[in-house]
């Protein structure tokens, strides 16, 4: 019992510790990826030195080093938002007002519990699954807890008292409703080919080959869900080009009357929710922690038909959780181009775009993919 509790919070730490990791990796990524598309250094000043016996010059040689990369910018904004000051406005509901930014992150990280990583690990006679929580509904769950966390935000601009933070959390709300039902309605094909709403059954089903060469991703089955999905998911995640929420050079958003780390965990959250949907992108579409033509025993070449390259079951998970790494890290690089490419919609473009445009198309989609579900099987 105790060696099983032990092997839970293990996978728990692993997968919270990536989270907050590529969380914090894109405070720095995010500066520099828009520093160089705008043709400019970007952070690099924000570096600190320690006394001569805690290591001395080499040591502050190195800090140096690293704060010109900008890598201990994340570390200064850590530091400046724990010591600033925690202003609650007076006309403001002070429980609810701490409360919301910890609704927001705390139902973002949850999501988290029924994503897989990495395939099945064999390890001292016992399977191991790298994932939280092996959920039959699991893509349901992630969706359940994606829409609940839009609450933090909306709770944040009615309890600030701010007139500005209410018309934020409005947005928020009418924002979530456009885009939730076409995100969801999108993947209704994916579980009508697949046939399971358990994700970690989706991705071992991509696992398999078209025509014994193409991998049954879902980006090759139903790439127009695919667009859809990306492009509710990004609108779920309040960011440019749909941060209306936010919206600074106009009202400012929600969090107008939150400071110091309040505001550091809406903060957190926006990059939380960056990853969620870099993963579930990965999940849904591209083959999870799948890597082309690799089986448990090895390599399959299509070209070399009978011979496989072996490789140890240890390698083989390795290979997986590095293959779901690299797609997460390639789909965040990518919301990030968005970005920093795009300009933000006007609020009637952003409704058209969500009404009139993704959730007819999702409806087609589900049409097509049924037809093809019919024809084939």
């Amino acid at each position: 019992m105790l060696i099983d509790l032990a092997i839970k919070l293990g996978v728990c730490a692993l997968v919270l510790g990536g989270v907050l990791n590529f969380a914090g990796m894109q405070t720095w990524l995010e500066r520099k990826q828009s520093a160089l598309m705008q043709d400019r250094i970007g952070a690099n000043r924000a570096y600190f030195t320690v006394p001569w016996w805690l290591g001395g010059a080499p040591v502050n040689w190195v800090l140096r080093k690293l704060g010109g990369l900008g890598i201990l910018n994340a570390l200064a904004d850590v530091l400046k938002l724990l010591t600033k000051e925690d202003f609650i406005p007076e006309q403001g509901d002070q429980f609810l007002h701490t409360l919301a930014p910890w609704l927001a992150v705390f139902f973002a990280l949850m999501a988290f519990v029924a994503i897989p990583i990495g395939p099945t690990v064999h390890l001292f006679g016992r399977d191991i699954p790298l994932q939280v929580a092996n959920v039959n509904a699991g893509l349901l769950f992630v969706l359940a807890l994606a829409s609940i966390g839009i609450y933090g935000v909306i709770l944040a601009g009615m309890v600030s008292g701010n007139n500005l933070a209410t018309i934020g959390g409005l947005r928020a709300a009418s924002q979530m409703l456009a885009y939730e039902i076409a995100l969801g309605v999108s993947l209704i094909g994916a579980v009508i080919w697949y046939g399971s709403l358990d994700l970690q059954i989706i991705v071992e089903r991509q696992g398999h080959l078209f025509w014994g060469w193409l991998p049954a991703w879902g980006i090759f089955v139903q790439p127009l869900a695919c667009l859809i999905f990306m492009t509710a998911a990004l609108a779920e995640t309040k960011r440019v080009p749909f941060d209306l929420p936010e919206g600074e050079p106009e009202i400012i958003g929600y969090f107008t009357e939150y400071s110091g780390m309040k505001f550091g965990l809406f903060f957190l959250t926006d990059f939380v929710e960056t990853v969620l949907v870099s993963a579930l992108t990965t999940t849904l579409f591209f083959g999870g922690w799948q890597v082309p033509y690799l089986s448990p025993d090895g390599f399959h070449w299509p070209w070399a038909q009978g011979a496989v390259v072996p490789i140890s079951h240890l390698a083989y998970v390795g290979l997986g959780l590095l293959s779901f790494t690299v797609k997460v890290v390639a789909f965040i690089w990518f919301f990030m181009l968005i970005r920093w490419t795009l300009p933000r919609f006007r609020y009637d473009q952003l409704m058209h775009l969500g009404w009139k445009v993704l959730f007819p198309l999702s409806l087609v989609n589900i049409v097509a993919i049924s037809v093809l579900v019919v024809a084939v099987r």
